[in-house]
């Protein structure tokens, strides 16, 4: 079983919001992470945009193409992922504790990354290095540390 672990945990409020880095935090199928404005998941829709995950190492490559070194939460990311290589296909089943999560799709990176740091849209653009969206599946609560596995890929 390949495993990783989890890094860090960040969520934003609202749209364009202060980003809140915090040690653990409980996930829900209705609401994603809590007070985190991205998860609740809207009538009729399929919330495909809950969570997003971003590779530790895709980031650390990105810093270094650009010779910074800012902290992985500028990203917006929900959730730092350590020693795993997150699969680039929608489908694929993670567990963190007692948490699933389903891959959806790409986590492209948008003209925001512009505002922080010139050129760091194209850094994180190849090979999926600006992360993964995902939906919950099943919830429950989450801390830095926990371990993340691939449980359907």
């Amino acid at each position: 079983m390949v495993t990783g672990r989890l890094g860090g945990i960040a969520r934003h409020a609202r749209s364009r919001g202060p980003i809140e880095v915090i040690d653990r935090v409980s996930v829900s199928v209705e609401a994603g992470l809590a007070g985190d404005f991205r998860g609740a998941v809207k009538p009729g829709g399929r919330g495909r945009r809950q969570v997003s995950l971003i590779e530790a190492g895709d980031w650390d490559r990105a810093m270094t193409a650009l010779g910074h070194s800012l902290p992985w939460w500028h990203r917006r990311a929900n959730l730092l992922v350590e020693g795993l290589d997150l699969p680039q296909v929608p489908g694929t089943r993670l567990r963190i504790g007692d948490v699933v999560l389903e891959i959806t799709q790409e986590c492209d990176p948008c003209s925001r990354m512009e505002e922080v740091a010139e050129g760091l849209k194209a850094a994180l653009t190849p090979d999926w290095r600006g992360g993964a969206l995902a939906k919950v599946i099943a919830g429950g609560d989450i801390a830095v540390g926990d371990a993340i596995e691939i449980i359907q890929g």
